[in-house]
């Protein structure tokens, strides 16, 4: 998770199971781009993400900030490239944040 370290303007919010970037916050500069380790953060300007951006406003009010990178779970490798992981495992309980 080092996109949370290298986010300058501190937009990252922790669920139980994801993180999401708050829209209004992020100032688009793209760092952490390529620091996602799920290669997970795309521009809210790239047709057919509309569903993420909805996820992404909604969370970002409810869950906490988070602003330093933590370990992912143990598991985290075994659902790289899983179809359908979100509607699988999704938790719309906050994480711990800072």
């Amino acid at each position: 998770m080092d996109c949370i370290e290298v986010c300058p303007v501190d937009c990252f919010y922790e669920g139980e199971n994801m993180l999401v970037i708050h829209p209004d916050e992020c100032i688009d500069c793209g760092v952490c781009e390529p620091e996602c380790p799920a290669d997970a953060i795309k521009p809210d300007t790239e047709p057919g993400l509309d569903k993420w951006l909805q996820i992404n406003t909604e969370y970002a009010d409810k869950w906490p900030n988070i602003t330093a990178k933590k370990e992912p779970p143990a598991d985290a490798k075994s659902f790289d490239g899983e179809a359908g992981k979100f509607e699988k495992y999704f938790s719309p309980e906050p994480g711990q944040g800072d």
